[in-house]
């Protein structure tokens, strides 16, 4: 008798409650934990004030509301904010975080109107959210999805677009019991995504409305290029050298570029810059001066430069020959490699690269390299600079991909426009 296969997929109904208790517990928890956590206090106190010193025109005027998990998916929304307040000079932008951190970065970007947390996601929290700024437009980036935040935009027929996303199909979406996940997605009005893959899995669980349009960071790097500081301490340390820049670099990043042999300048701007930090650093450098105590007659006898503050890492790259990218000995993932690749510069980083589309698009056009360990660091870097027109050949190749992938940000105020999803 043949053996007959049943999955079992759990009802939506059933996969709410569930959410629910989650969502329920996991305040609790950071509730208590915030008597020690100071990140969690952060989360706790900031979701306290949510609706404190709002600008009377925020509630008398006409808003969008895009939410961001954290710093790195407002990088994403940067540039459509920016387009947003051009096409529609009337509308104000309310953005809300998840994170602290993501919090923190808003509160410095003067283009958006208001910023806050978002309310934990609870339908009572979710409906007063919407009641009190009224938005027009809603839109999410790349993730963070929240049911009842979802289901109240959508049950007030307020148009809802995701913007930069990408999917993959270790997801929930995809799996047995992805129910509630892929009842999410019904609730966007258009899903914007980066690649063909995403669309293609996407057909493959129902029949959503689905824009290839690609990543909105494209369209960021390059106006973030395009006002780069100078720094002329910078440009005195590389002046007439080659140089390996390593942006955001964890604590495995920093053990591997000590124990490599470079023949190079090396500029190191940790994630994490705090003083513990930085004198671990100098303590492993011990050729190393720090950027704080830096002048043009100290930093000629460097050849490590340790950056300890912070704004500087995007404008950092216009010096580099070559750039290495930090995170990719961690479970997350790299950092951003295209704030390096936008200066046409060649990117390299470790094995935990390969969630991340660009970096594996790069890798293939050997824009960027990955590495396992401190010999294929040094071999690469090596052979490069070794070989000028391999060198220049694969900056030629960092650039042009940034500059073909451009344009995401555009397709989606054109969807807005001709769908006349607002009005001027």
């Amino acid at each position: 008798m043949p053996v007959i296969a049943v999955t079992f997929a759990p009802q939506p109904s059933s996969l709410l409650l569930l959410y629910n208790i989650f969502i329920l517990a996991y305040g609790t928890i950071l509730r208590l934990a915030a008597a020690w956590n100071p990140k969690a206090a952060e989360w706790v106190e900031g979701r306290k004030h949510v609706f404190d010193d709002i600008p009377p025109k925020l509630r008398q005027g006409r808003n969008i509301w895009m939410h961001c998990a954290s710093a790195g998916e407002f990088e994403q929304g940067k540039p459509l904010i920016a387009s947003l307040k051009k096409e529609f000079p009337r509308h104000q932008v309310i953005v809300t975080f998840f994170s602290p951190s993501g919090y923190r970065a808003g509160k410095k970007f003067p283009q958006a109107d208001h910023v806050c947390f978002l309310p934990e996601d609870l339908p009572r929290h979710a409906k007063a959210f919407l009641d009190f700024f009224r938005p027009e437009l809603v839109v999410f980036v790349k993730y963070d999805y929240w049911y009842h935040h979802l289901e109240a935009v959508s049950k007030a027929n307020i148009p809802l677009l995701l913007v930069s996303a990408i999917f993959r199909e270790e997801q929930a979406f995809f799996k047995w019991y992805g129910g509630l996940h892929r009842k999410m997605l019904v609730f966007f009005t258009q899903l914007f995504v980066q690649d063909g893959d995403s669309k293609k899995l996407l057909a493959g669980i129902g029949n959503y409305h689905v824009t290839v349009a690609g990543d909105t960071r494209f369209d960021r790097v390059r106006e973030i290029a395009a006002v780069a500081k100078e720094f002329p301490l910078l440009q005195a340390f590389s002046e007439n050298s080659e140089v390996l820049v390593a942006g955001s670099t964890w604590p495995d990043d920093e053990r591997l570029l000590s124990e490599a042999i470079l023949h190079n300048k090396l500029v190191i701007a940790p994630h994490e810059i705090n003083e513990k930090n930085i004198e671990g650093l100098l303590s492993r450098f011990p050729e190393a001066l720090r950027y704080s105590k830096a002048d043009m007659s100290a930093i000629a006898a460097h050849s490590v430069l340790i950056i300890d503050n912070y704004g500087m890492l995007s404008s950092l790259y216009r010096y580099a020959t070559l750039a290495y990218i930090g995170g990719g000995f961690n479970k997350s993932g790299i950092h951003n490699t295209l704030e390096a690749a936008v200066w046409g510069c060649p990117v390299i980083f470790g094995p935990q690269y390969h969630k991340f589309r660009e970096a594996r698009e790069m890798v293939e056009r050997r824009a960027a390299f990955s590495i396992t360990g401190a010999k294929e660091l040094e071999n690469i870097v090596s052979d490069l600079l070794a070989h000028e027109e391999a060198l220049k050949s694969s900056g030629r190749a960092a650039a042009d991909y940034v500059k073909e992938n451009t344009g995401a940000t555009d397709k989606i105020i054109s969807f807005i426009q001709e769908k006349r999803l607002l009005t001027t």
